[in-house]
């Protein structure tokens, strides 16, 4: 008989040959979803990606006629320029308390519609009123500026006039900035909070029905399903969405800053923000190292936000964390 050393050696040489990267066996597996996935990444990398070589005019003074590449470095004078301009804390401490705002007040009035509906029993009435609330959602940005116009003319405009009827004067909205931070809020809420309501709803609907069964079964009352069961449930969507709107918070909308107060300097004390500082500083400056550099200033901090949110969250529970 062969000794148990002679066998351990002959096994040796017949071990199979390690197998090859699991990274090429899965794109040999995959290769149709991949190649399905192809065209898509090559639009991102050609419109998200390559574009990003054009940060460089953010260091340098941009003439035409030498190009991005032939204009002469400044540095950090376009960055210097627009700290020194005086609007640098103001613009940014608007864009990023008014996200804030977006966030916090959009999210809790999108899970409040989307358990109500949830919890209504009549199907045509729930159809009607989520379409109600979604409707807003493709409304374009210009047509609301028209109506918040109409609204708010001092004039004309409809609230002026209910105002006179009760024999109350009428407000000069459009002179008067100290209202503007509550009507930006609220036509950004009617406008955005029927597609966060949808997304909502799915998340719901994909729910165990059994399991709110046996809690009604077991007594719990509507509002006890709500606490216990349906918003725990909601809480990994909460959070994701969340984290992806952090990472905006430095973003304004300029669509609806620009549509509601247009170019009225009375109001930018309280609405002026990044984006629509940019858009004024494109039109009037010939300088467009002094805009990228701005913009860049801008992803920056969008990039340290979302960081510093996703730690604070890997902290508490790794689970939900973006990355």
């Amino acid at each position: 008989m062969k000794s148990k050393t002679t066998k351990q050696k002959e096994n040796a040489g017949t071990l199979p040959a390690p197998e090859k990267s699991s990274v090429w066996k899965d794109l040999k597996k995959s290769r149709m979803l991949w190649l399905m996935v192809l065209p898509s990444a090559i639009l991102v990398i050609i419109f998200n990606y390559v574009p990003m070589a054009g940060v460089i005019l953010a260091f340098k003074k941009f003439n035409y006629q030498s190009g991005i590449w032939g204009s002469p470095f400044v540095g950090l004078d376009n960055f210097n320029f627009f700290f020194k301009s005086g609007k640098a804390l103001l613009v940014t401490r608007n864009t990023a308390l008014y996200n804030i705002a977006f966030i916090v007040i959009n999210t809790v009035m999108e899970i409040g519609f989307a358990i109500i509906l949830n919890e209504m029993i009549g199907k045509r009435i729930k159809k009607l009123i989520q379409s109600f609330i979604f409707l807003p959602y493709f409304i374009s940005w210009v047509i609301v500026g028209s109506i918040a116009y109409s609204l708010l003319n001092y004039e004309s405009g409809t609230l002026n006039s209910v105002l006179t009827g009760l024999g109350i004067d009428r407000i000069n909205f459009y002179s008067s900035g100290g209202y503007w931070p509550w009507i930006i809020i609220f036509f950004n809420a009617w406008k955005g909070v029927g597609y966060g309501m949808v997304v909502y709803l799915a998340a719901i609907a994909g729910l165990d029905g059994a399991l709110m069964e046996a809690a009604q079964i077991d007594g719990a009352g509507i509002f006890q399903r709500i606490r216990y069961i349906t918003l725990p449930s909601l809480t990994p969507t909460i959070i994701t969405l969340t984290l992806l709107a952090l990472g905006r918070v430095f973003r304004g909308n300029l669509d609806l800053f620009y549509q509601l107060v247009g170019q009225n300097g009375v109001l930018f004390k309280y609405t002026d923000v990044i984006d629509t500082y940019v858009f004024r500083l494109t039109l009037a400056a010939s300088d467009m190292g002094q805009t990228v550099a701005i913009g860049f200033y801008q992803s920056i901090l969008c990039f340290i936000t979302i960081l510093i949110a996703n730690f604070m969250v890997r902290k508490a529970d790794p689970d939900y964390s973006l990355f």
